[in-house]
């Protein structure tokens, strides 16, 4: 489904970094890939770029990025936008930040219906209410019409999800969904996606610094470092056998109850 060659991503501006440098991925449809690494390793720039999010203005991108076979890179704008909420939905780290709070949950999740479809108000309202309820959010007809402040973080999280899934994407990337989240919430919302991949079909591009989620959710990972892919391959294989350096550095970090001493 995605199939990521040579991809490089540089800014033009004063700061004029790298933030991807020759990274490849391939990701089949259906599948739970994970990519993982530090801080700062380019795993946030490289899924802005799939989506179609970065500023073509301010940065130089080469490579390609083929979606079912067509480069992203060579569609116009127009052409991308027709993918970008349809095709390939986003979920972003901070739901807060990402939410209109001057707008009610219920339209927010519905929009992508507005811009995609030609269904009339009445049926998207029902479309909107139909996936609130598949991500469980608690009475949806009710949080329909809250504003963003009146519900959890756990919640927040649960409507963007649902404003993600809302036109049955090929493509869900999830950036670090969970990083602003508790550990029970946390876990449900793995669960949420997990479900939503298996009985949907959905493709997840799961992003994250934190290499126990990526255990969980996961059935492939790649390991990012320094804006390249250093590593990839079955998510065990890779947590019991690393073969990169910096794989094998990420793994030892994880804490253990036997390094609670030191």
């Amino acid at each position: 489904m995605l199939e990521i060659k040579d991809l490089k991503v540089s800014f033009t501006d004063d700061w004029g970094g790298e933030a991807v440098d020759g990274a490849s991925l391939r990701m089949n449809a259906g599948e739970r890939l994970g990519l993982v690494g530090e801080s700062g390793s380019g795993k946030t720039m490289l899924a802005l770029t799939v989506a179609g999010l970065i500023p073509r203005s301010r940065t130089e991108v080469t490579g390609e990025i083929l979606f079912e076979g067509a480069d992203l890179l060579k569609r116009k704008p127009k052409e991308l936008r027709s993918l970008q909420g349809k095709d390939i939905g986003m979920i972003f780290q901070e739901p807060m930040t990402s939410l209109n709070p001057l707008m009610r949950i219920g339209k927010q999740i519905e929009e992508a219906l507005k811009l995609h479809t030609g269904l009339c108000a009445q049926r998207r309202r029902e479309k909107a209410l139909e996936v609130m309820e598949l991500v469980e959010l608690p009475e949806p007809e009710l949080t329909y019409a809250k504003y963003p402040h009146q519900l959890s973080g756990g919640q927040r999280q649960r409507a963007m999800i649902a404003s993600a899934f809302i036109t049955d994407p090929k493509l869900l990337i999830a950036d670090e969904p969970t990083t602003a989240l508790d550990v029970t919430v946390q876990g449900q919302i793995i669960k949420l996606l997990k479900r939503l991949n298996e009985n949907r079909g959905v493709g997840i591009l799961f992003i994250s610094h934190d290499l126990s989620v990526i255990r969980k959710l996961c059935t492939r990972v790649a390991v990012m470092h320094a804006g390249k892919i250093v590593e990839q391959g079955n998510t065990e294989d890779v947590f019991t056998n690393p073969q990169h350096e910096y794989t094998k550095r990420l793994i030892a970090a994880i804490p253990t109850r036997e390094k609670r001493s030191r």
